[in-house]
Protein backbone atom coordinates (compact mmCIF):
# COMPACT_ATOMS: atom_id res chain seq x y z
CA UNK A 1 0.00 0.00 0.00
CA UNK A 2 1.36 3.44 -0.90
CA UNK A 3 2.09 5.96 1.80
CA UNK A 4 -0.31 8.86 2.32
CA UNK A 5 0.74 12.50 2.54
CA UNK A 6 -1.01 14.32 5.37
CA UNK A 7 -0.51 17.99 6.24
CA UNK A 8 -0.75 19.35 9.78
CA UNK A 9 -1.20 23.06 10.48
CA UNK A 10 -0.70 24.04 14.15
CA UNK A 11 -3.02 27.02 14.66
CA UNK A 12 -3.50 27.25 18.41
CA UNK A 13 -1.39 30.35 19.07
CA UNK A 14 -2.43 33.99 19.31
CA UNK A 15 0.45 35.68 17.49
CA UNK A 16 0.81 38.60 19.89
CA UNK A 17 3.82 40.07 18.05
CA UNK A 18 1.70 40.65 14.96
CA UNK A 19 -0.75 42.96 16.74
CA UNK A 20 -0.42 46.69 17.17
CA UNK A 21 -1.19 48.23 20.58
CA UNK A 22 -4.94 48.56 21.05
CA UNK A 23 -5.92 46.12 18.30
CA UNK A 24 -8.69 43.62 19.00
CA UNK A 25 -7.48 40.26 20.26
CA UNK A 26 -8.16 38.29 17.10
CA UNK A 27 -5.56 35.52 16.75
CA UNK A 28 -3.06 36.29 14.01
CA UNK A 29 -4.03 33.32 11.87
CA UNK A 30 -7.59 34.67 11.50
CA UNK A 31 -6.71 38.22 10.57
CA UNK A 32 -7.64 39.07 6.97
CA UNK A 33 -5.19 39.08 4.09
CA UNK A 34 -6.45 39.89 0.60
CA UNK A 35 -10.00 39.52 1.88
CA UNK A 36 -9.61 36.10 3.52
CA UNK A 37 -8.26 34.84 6.86
CA UNK A 38 -4.55 34.14 6.78
CA UNK A 39 -5.16 30.53 7.85
CA UNK A 40 -7.37 29.93 4.84
CA UNK A 41 -4.58 31.06 2.49
CA UNK A 42 -2.12 28.72 4.23
CA UNK A 43 -4.46 25.73 3.95
CA UNK A 44 -5.32 26.47 0.31
CA UNK A 45 -1.61 26.56 -0.50
CA UNK A 46 -1.30 22.99 0.80
CA UNK A 47 -4.41 21.85 -1.06
CA UNK A 48 -2.79 23.00 -4.31
CA UNK A 49 -0.87 19.71 -4.43
CA UNK A 50 -3.28 16.80 -5.03
CA UNK A 51 -0.80 14.37 -3.47
CA UNK A 52 -1.74 15.74 -0.05
CA UNK A 53 -4.79 13.67 0.87
CA UNK A 54 -5.81 15.70 3.91
CA UNK A 55 -5.00 18.92 5.75
CA UNK A 56 -5.52 18.72 9.52
CA UNK A 57 -5.67 22.01 11.44
CA UNK A 58 -4.98 21.90 15.18
CA UNK A 59 -6.78 24.66 17.08
CA UNK A 60 -7.35 25.58 20.71
CA UNK A 61 -10.39 24.28 22.56
CA UNK A 62 -13.22 26.78 22.20
CA UNK A 63 -11.82 28.31 19.01
CA UNK A 64 -14.64 30.43 17.63
CA UNK A 65 -13.10 31.39 14.29
CA UNK A 66 -11.91 28.23 12.54
CA UNK A 67 -15.23 26.95 11.20
CA UNK A 68 -15.96 30.13 9.28
CA UNK A 69 -12.33 30.59 8.23
CA UNK A 70 -12.14 27.16 6.58
CA UNK A 71 -15.73 26.74 5.41
CA UNK A 72 -16.04 24.94 2.08
CA UNK A 73 -12.42 23.83 1.73
CA UNK A 74 -12.03 20.23 0.53
CA UNK A 75 -9.88 17.60 2.23
CA UNK A 76 -9.67 19.75 5.36
CA UNK A 77 -10.55 18.97 8.98
CA UNK A 78 -9.88 20.80 12.22
CA UNK A 79 -9.55 19.42 15.72
CA UNK A 80 -9.34 21.09 19.17
CA UNK A 81 -6.01 19.46 20.00
CA UNK A 82 -3.91 22.57 20.44
CA UNK A 83 -1.46 22.39 23.34
CA UNK A 84 0.54 24.92 25.36
CA UNK A 85 3.38 24.92 22.82
CA UNK A 86 4.17 23.85 19.28
CA UNK A 87 5.65 20.47 20.18
CA UNK A 88 2.58 19.47 22.18
CA UNK A 89 0.21 20.73 19.48
CA UNK A 90 1.92 18.89 16.63
CA UNK A 91 2.29 15.72 18.69
CA UNK A 92 -1.42 15.77 19.56
CA UNK A 93 -2.43 16.47 15.97
CA UNK A 94 -0.22 13.65 14.74
CA UNK A 95 -1.76 11.23 17.23
CA UNK A 96 -5.24 12.37 16.24
CA UNK A 97 -4.49 11.86 12.55
CA UNK A 98 -4.28 8.08 12.78
CA UNK A 99 -1.37 8.15 10.34
CA UNK A 100 0.59 4.96 9.77
CA UNK A 101 4.29 5.00 10.60
CA UNK A 102 5.28 5.15 6.93
CA UNK A 103 2.88 7.94 6.00
CA UNK A 104 4.41 11.33 5.28
CA UNK A 105 3.53 14.29 7.51
CA UNK A 106 4.00 17.85 6.30
CA UNK A 107 3.84 20.42 9.10
CA UNK A 108 3.17 23.95 7.89
CA UNK A 109 2.93 27.26 9.76
CA UNK A 110 -0.45 28.98 9.68
CA UNK A 111 1.52 32.22 9.41
CA UNK A 112 3.08 31.26 6.05
CA UNK A 113 0.19 31.95 3.66
CA UNK A 114 2.48 32.71 0.72
CA UNK A 115 3.72 29.17 0.09
CA UNK A 116 4.10 28.77 -3.70
CA UNK A 117 2.86 25.57 -5.33
CA UNK A 118 6.25 25.09 -6.98
CA UNK A 119 8.08 25.15 -3.63
CA UNK A 120 5.63 22.67 -2.12
CA UNK A 121 6.03 20.32 -5.09
CA UNK A 122 9.82 20.68 -4.87
CA UNK A 123 9.78 19.63 -1.21
CA UNK A 124 7.57 16.60 -1.83
CA UNK A 125 9.60 15.49 -4.83
CA UNK A 126 12.86 15.77 -2.90
CA UNK A 127 11.67 13.96 0.22
CA UNK A 128 9.62 11.05 -1.09
CA UNK A 129 12.77 8.97 -1.64
CA UNK A 130 14.72 10.39 1.30
CA UNK A 131 15.44 8.23 4.33
CA UNK A 132 14.80 11.10 6.75
CA UNK A 133 12.72 13.82 5.11
CA UNK A 134 13.40 17.52 4.99
CA UNK A 135 12.27 21.10 5.01
CA UNK A 136 12.07 24.19 2.87
CA UNK A 137 14.81 26.68 3.70
CA UNK A 138 16.69 29.66 2.26
CA UNK A 139 20.44 30.30 2.43
CA UNK A 140 21.27 33.32 4.60
CA UNK A 141 22.13 36.23 2.31
CA UNK A 142 22.60 39.07 4.80
CA UNK A 143 25.56 39.62 7.09
CA UNK A 144 24.63 38.16 10.49
CA UNK A 145 25.43 39.94 13.75
CA UNK A 146 25.17 38.50 17.27
CA UNK A 147 24.49 40.71 20.27
CA UNK A 148 21.88 42.49 22.36
CA UNK A 149 21.98 46.28 22.29
CA UNK A 150 25.44 46.22 20.70
CA UNK A 151 27.21 43.85 18.33
CA UNK A 152 29.26 41.21 20.11
CA UNK A 153 30.46 39.45 16.96
CA UNK A 154 29.78 38.81 13.29
CA UNK A 155 28.64 35.28 12.51
CA UNK A 156 30.01 33.44 9.48
CA UNK A 157 26.94 32.95 7.28
CA UNK A 158 28.53 30.21 5.18
CA UNK A 159 26.35 27.13 5.51
CA UNK A 160 23.59 28.96 7.40
CA UNK A 161 19.96 28.56 6.31
CA UNK A 162 16.66 30.14 7.33
CA UNK A 163 14.20 27.34 8.07
CA UNK A 164 10.76 27.56 6.50
CA UNK A 165 7.79 25.20 6.35
CA UNK A 166 6.40 22.79 5.34
CA UNK A 167 8.71 20.32 7.05
CA UNK A 168 8.16 16.77 5.84
CA UNK A 169 8.92 13.57 7.77
CA UNK A 170 7.61 10.04 8.13
CA UNK A 171 4.92 9.85 10.79
CA UNK A 172 6.78 7.22 12.80
CA UNK A 173 10.06 9.12 12.79
CA UNK A 174 8.37 12.41 13.65
CA UNK A 175 6.28 10.82 16.41
CA UNK A 176 9.42 9.40 18.01
CA UNK A 177 11.38 12.65 17.65
CA UNK A 178 8.62 14.73 19.22
CA UNK A 179 8.24 12.28 22.09
CA UNK A 180 11.98 12.45 22.76
CA UNK A 181 11.95 16.25 22.66
CA UNK A 182 9.03 16.45 25.07
CA UNK A 183 10.60 13.95 27.47
CA UNK A 184 13.87 15.88 27.45
CA UNK A 185 12.15 19.24 27.84
CA UNK A 186 13.79 20.57 24.69
CA UNK A 187 12.60 24.00 23.58
CA UNK A 188 12.35 23.16 19.88
CA UNK A 189 10.70 25.72 17.62
CA UNK A 190 10.23 23.50 14.59
CA UNK A 191 9.91 19.82 13.78
CA UNK A 192 13.33 19.62 12.12
CA UNK A 193 14.95 20.60 15.42
CA UNK A 194 13.30 17.63 17.14
CA UNK A 195 14.35 15.32 14.31
CA UNK A 196 17.93 16.64 14.52
CA UNK A 197 17.98 16.09 18.30
CA UNK A 198 16.97 12.48 17.65
CA UNK A 199 20.13 12.00 15.60
CA UNK A 200 18.89 12.56 12.05
CA UNK A 201 19.98 15.05 9.37
CA UNK A 202 16.98 16.48 7.46
CA UNK A 203 17.38 17.43 3.81
CA UNK A 204 17.45 21.14 2.95
CA UNK A 205 15.22 22.01 -0.01
CA UNK A 206 15.22 25.45 -1.63
CA UNK A 207 12.31 27.50 -0.32
CA UNK A 208 10.90 30.81 -1.55
CA UNK A 209 11.14 34.43 -0.46
CA UNK A 210 7.37 34.84 -0.47
CA UNK A 211 7.07 31.93 1.96
CA UNK A 212 8.12 34.15 4.86
CA UNK A 213 6.45 33.95 8.27
CA UNK A 214 4.03 36.79 9.00
CA UNK A 215 5.29 37.90 12.41
CA UNK A 216 5.20 41.69 12.77
CA UNK A 217 2.43 44.21 11.93
CA UNK A 218 4.25 45.46 8.81
CA UNK A 219 4.41 41.90 7.46
CA UNK A 220 0.69 41.96 6.66
CA UNK A 221 1.13 44.75 4.13
CA UNK A 222 4.08 42.98 2.54
CA UNK A 223 2.24 39.66 2.28
CA UNK A 224 -0.77 41.40 0.71
CA UNK A 225 1.46 42.20 -2.26
CA UNK A 226 2.14 38.50 -2.83
CA UNK A 227 -1.38 37.13 -2.47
Amino acid sequence: MSESLIAIVPAAGIGARASLPGEAAVPKQYRPLAGQPMLRHAVRALLADPRIVQVRVAVSAGDGWVEQALAGLPRTVWRPCGGPNRVDTVAAALADSGADADDWILVHDAARPGLPAAALARLIDACLDDAVGGLLALPVADTVKAGRQRVSRTVDRDGLWLAQTPQMFRAGLLRDALARARAAGLAVTDEASAVEAAGHAPRLVAGALRNFKVTWPDDFELMEKWL
